[in-house]
């Protein structure tokens, strides 16, 4: 799905990239988030600076999804160095089999409509005991967003009880599990 002009504009903003920096790197980094000589996925990139963030890091490899064209192209303008591709992350098909070691989401989830098929497709690139980092906010959290600022989340089942659930019977193990006011951060690991 793509974002509303006002998420648009509110995911370029300052305040948005110092979340990032400082509050959101840092818990991944905390829950073991370690990239040193492994092959990452982001989905989500958006304008590119998660991907500045990750390749701080030193990957192996990194590529970018998002879906939205404009994110993508701020992205590459941004981060000439970086693979971003316009993709839909509920079809990951050019991807091997167990091709990734880590893959990244940053707050992007619950705005794909058919959620359950993005994860069954991290699931099938991600190399055994490869590990996915995901954040985001509670079902409700996304339902006054939506009321106060009108951004027009998808109309899904998502939260964070039926995200876990799917985990679970998916047979995935979440390793770490931080709650914070507005997003909570997993470390899940196949």
């Amino acid at each position: 799905m793509k974002l509303s002009t006002a998420e648009f504009r509110a995911m370029q903003s300052l305040p948005r990239r110092l979340g990032q920096r400082f509050f959101e790197m840092p818990m991944f980094r905390s829950m073991g988030l370690d990239l040193q000589g492994k092959d990452v996925l982001e989905i989500g990139c958006g304008s590119g600076y998660g991907a500045y963030l990750l390749n701080q890091l030193q990957p192996k490899s990194y590529v970018g999804l998002d879906l939205m064209s404009e994110q993508v192209e701020l992205a590459r303008r941004k981060y000439p160095g970086f693979q971003f591709l316009i993709q839909d992350a509920e079809d990951l098909s050019q991807f091997a089999d167990g091709s990734k070691d880590v893959v990244v989401i940053f707050g992007v989830l619950h705005h794909i409509p058919d959620w359950r098929k993005t994860i069954d497709e991290i699931i099938r690139v991600l190399k055994p005991e490869g590990s996915l980092f995901l954040e985001e906010p509670r079902g409700v959290d996304i339902k006054i967003f939506d009321t106060f600022f009108r951004w027009g989340h998808p109309d899904t089942d998502f939260g964070l009880k039926a995200l876990e659930e799917h985990l679970a019977a998916r047979k995935l193990v979440i390793q770490n599990k931080q709650w914070t006011p507005l997003l909570t951060m997993y470390h899940i690991q196949k």
